[in-house]
Order: structure tokens, then C-alpha cells, then sequence
């Protein structure tokens, strides 16, 4: 067993993915429980792939894909806020309308320009293929972002769960609004090169679900939420090694496993009746 888990890093590329595939699954397992407390789910399924025009673009214009990728995605939610504030569409209508609309014009530009740049692993990760340039940029982003959420968690809760009370005693609401998207925009981004944008959303979204379904105390969920990322990330990588299989499939079908295993857990409470804690922070 301990050949198994342990043998395949003894490669350079399998220590250079784990280290990237660790960062990764940190800040996601954090960015996905105020995701999905404060119901949105979508958001992160839209901003991920709005983004593809902006890395297009950065292509064409020969910035760094990264750079590309995060304005793209605050366009992307700063454009659905506008809709939906100007009209009666509802906010999940509105990213609906947005992101497909951004998805389909960066599917166009991806098939209309011609460069040596191999743009697939955008779209399906390449974990196992990481650059080392990508590597500094991606390990920034990811500390960055999980730094800031741990440093302004107390707001953040309050804002997720009580946005009135949060506003009345003074919160600035619209920013803390808007530095959530950018935190979001970039965790979307330091994770496009290990899952890609195809499933991204998954990782954004799995995590906080499976530890909702255990715990309803906020700051065990963020710790289960990351054990579950962590852990997904670790068997996954593992799992693509030995089966030759594409990585980041691999770890988002580890970490459907284990909400299957949650769900089951909570059912399994459920049918027995045992008292549930309360959700606080």
C-alpha cells in the first residue's frame, strides 16, 4: 500500500502537481462553503466560464492567462448584478444569461485564432503538465485568496447569513460584495490549469456541500470542507497516476464520492433522530 500511495513522487511532475493540487484544494474547500451558504452555487458555475474570452484574449494580446481569466470573470458578475438590477430577472437568470453568452464567445475566439499556444488544457486541466511559470502565479493566488477569506472570515459570515443586519450596523456591504467576486474570480482561476474550466465548478461547489451535510456549525464545516478537498485532491491524484487516467476528472469523481458518503451519513442521522447542532459561526 504504501508503494502505492507513495512511489508515484518519486517523479518531479507528480511533486509539482500534489503542491499545486494541495494549494488548489485549500482555497476551494474555503471559497465553497460561503458559496454555498449564501446559495451561490451558480455563481461559481458562471463566473467559471466566463472566463474563456479573457483567456483568449490574453492569447491574442500576449498577457498572462491569468490576467485574462480574472477580468473576464468580473465582468462577468459585475455585468449580471447590472442586469439584474435593471430589470425583474432574477439574479440566477441574469448569470445564466451572462456566462453562456461570455462561454459561447470565448468558444468562438478559441476556434478563430491561430496560435502555438495549447488552450485544451483550459478547458480539461492539465495537473500533471503544469508549467513551472504557471506554478508561481497559481500558489500566490491560492495563499493570497485563502488568506483573505481566514483574515475577513467574521465579516464574510456575517454578510452570508444576515446581509440586512450587516448593512445596518454600518458593514460596507457593496464592497465586501465585490471583493467576494474578485476572491471567487480568482480561486476560479488558480484552479482552471488542474481541473480547467469545464469542471471547476465542481471543486467550487462539492466540498462545502459534502461538509453542510455533516455539520451545521459553520467553522466545522469550513475544516470539513478542506479535509474533503485535500483528501479528493490527494486520492485523485493518486488514483489518474496509476489508472493513466485524466486528473482532474478523477478528483472531482473522488470528491462526488465522498458527498455520496455525507449524504448517506446525513440520512443515516436523519432516520435515527439525532439531535442536530446549530448553525453558527
Amino acid at each position: 500500500m504504501s508503494d502505492f500511495l507513495f512511489t508515484p513522487f518519486n517523479f518531479p511532475f507528480m511533486q509539482t502537481a500534489m503542491v499545486a493540487a494541495l494549494a488548489i484544494a485549500v482555497v476551494c474547500g474555503l471559497t465553497s462553503c460561503f458559496l454555498v451558504m449564501k446559495g451561490w452555487s451558480m455563481m461559481g458555475d458562471a463566473i467559471s466560464h466566463a472566463v474563456l474570452p479573457g483567456i483568449v484574449l490574453a492569447v491574442i494580446l500576449g498577457v498572462p492567462l491569468l490576467l485574462g481569466a480574472l477580468v473576464s470573470g468580473l465582468i462577468c458578475a459585475i455585468l449580471a448584478g447590472v442586469v439584474r438590477s435593471n430589470s425583474i430577472i432574477k439574479q440566477d437568470t441574469a448569470l445564466g444569461i451572462v456566462f453562456t453568452g461570455m462561454f459561447s464567445l470565448g468558444l468562438l475566439m478559441f476556434a478563430a485564432i491561430e496560435t502555438d499556444q495549447h488552450l485544451q488544457h483550459i478547458l480539461f486541466g492539465n495537473l500533471m503538465g503544469l508549467p513551472l511559470e504557471i506554478m508561481a502565479p497559481l500558489l500566490v493566488t491560492a495563499s493570497l485568496v485563502t488568506l483573505l477569506l481566514l483574515v475577513f472570515k467574521k465579516s464574510l459570515v456575517l454578510w452570508v447569513f444576515d446581509t440586512s443586519h450587516a448593512s445596518t450596523i454600518g458593514m460596507p456591504i457593496q464592497v465586501i460584495h465585490l471583493g467576494f467576486l474578485t476572491m471567487l474570480a480568482a480561486t476560479i482561476v488558480s484552479a482552471l490549469h488542474a481541473v480547467g474550466v469545464v469542471l471547476v465548478v465542481a471543486m467550487l461547489v462539492a466540498p462545502g456541500l459534502t461538509a453542510q451535510l455533516v455539520t451545521h456549525r459553520f467553522d466545522h464545516m469550513l475544516v470539513i470542507s478542506v479535509l474533503s478537498a485535500v483528501a479528493s485532491s490527494f486520492i485523485g491524484l493518486i488514483l489518474s497516476f496509476h489508472w493513466d487516467a485524466a486528473t482532474g476528472p478523477t478528483i472531482v469523481l473522488v470528491q462526488g464520492f465522498f458527498f455520496l458518503v455525507s449524504l448517506c451519513v446525513n440520512k443515516y442521522r436523519l432516520a435515527h433522530h439525532k439531535p442536530t447542532e446549530s448553525r453558527t459561526a
